[in-house]
């Protein structure tokens, strides 16, 4: 959950309060204040697996400059394979959110608007890495991140679509703690 996405909900309720709506306004608090303790839970749930993922060998030596650029051109790779399902995956969630969830289908749409074309900005960075990007794009994912890639579709498509932002924390949170701690660095 974005902090742009809770202060668009703070905006709401108090537009909903200056415009008397108490009911709505009340309605939008309580639906923020769900998602804060929804937030603060998925924080604890997937502490252990954004620690493994930051102690991933290959992130550390990203992080200490002990990449070599063929190891580096291999993550890219990997990464294109999950980045490029983005999007399809998020339009699957979207189009599957319950009436009850169909606030949240704007937010959907806004993540969607974000994620287009970043599956291209990492074929840019294999081929800037001097790697073969064509060759990155015709390649098969590995079984790890194939396995990865297709959980998220099952939990997209049959289970709770949900669920697809479970995994987009891990990922995304991490990514982001990662590129601040490297920028302080």
């Amino acid at each position: 959950m974005t902090y742009e996405f809770f202060a668009m909900l703070t905006g709401e309720v108090e537009k909903r309060e200056k415009a008397k709506d108490t009911a709505g306004a009340k309605r939008l608090g309580r639906i923020r204040d769900e998602l804060l303790e929804m937030q603060r839970e998925l924080q604890q749930a997937t502490q252990a697996d954004r620690g493994w993922l930051v102690s991933a060998p290959v992130i550390q030596q990203a992080l200490t400059g002990q990449i070599t650029r063929t190891r580096y051109v291999a993550f890219l790779t990997q990464a294109w394979h999950h980045v490029r399902e983005t999007v399809p995956l998020m339009m699957a969630t979207g189009s599957r959110l319950p009436p009850r969830l169909e606030w949240l289908r704007d937010q959907v749409t806004h993540y969607i608007e974000e994620e287009t074309g970043h599956d291209h900005w990492i074929l840019d960075d294999i081929r800037n890495a001097g790697g073969d990007a064509a060759a990155a794009a015709r390649s098969r994912p590995n079984v790890s991140t194939d396995a990865m890639v297709a959980y998220a579709w099952d939990v997209a498509m049959r289970r709770n679509p949900v669920g697809f932002f479970g995994m987009v924390y891990v990922l995304e949170g991490t990514s982001v703690a990662l590129a601040l701690n490297a920028a302080d660095s």
